[in-house]
């Protein structure tokens, strides 16, 4: 179980909004580990657009990490429930 938690502190997932404008890239331990952003995106008129841009491609990066993790810790547990690990 611990060797399946070290590698998905290693693995990443990644989210995009605003049609790519925003890219969030997590990893499966809950943390993230990059954004980046088209220039393009960048006017300081719309920034409560990309503040909204940033918000959606984030929580979709790190549901997409709990997915994963849930998902692998569940091959270990064979669906068996236990306290802390869901």
């Amino acid at each position: 179980m611990a060797e399946t938690q070290a590698a998905l502190a290693n693995r990443t997932v990644e989210a995009t909004s605003g049609g790519g404008a925003v890219k969030v890239t997590a990893k499966c331990d809950g943390s993230l580990s990059a954004i980046k952003i088209d220039p393009a995106a960048l006017n300081p008129a719309d920034a409560a657009v990309l503040e909204d841009m940033v918000l959606a491609a984030v929580n979709q990066a790190l549901e997409k990490a709990r997915a994963t993790s849930t998902a692998e810790m569940q091959k270990l547990t064979a669906g068996f429930r236990i306290p802390g690990l869901s």
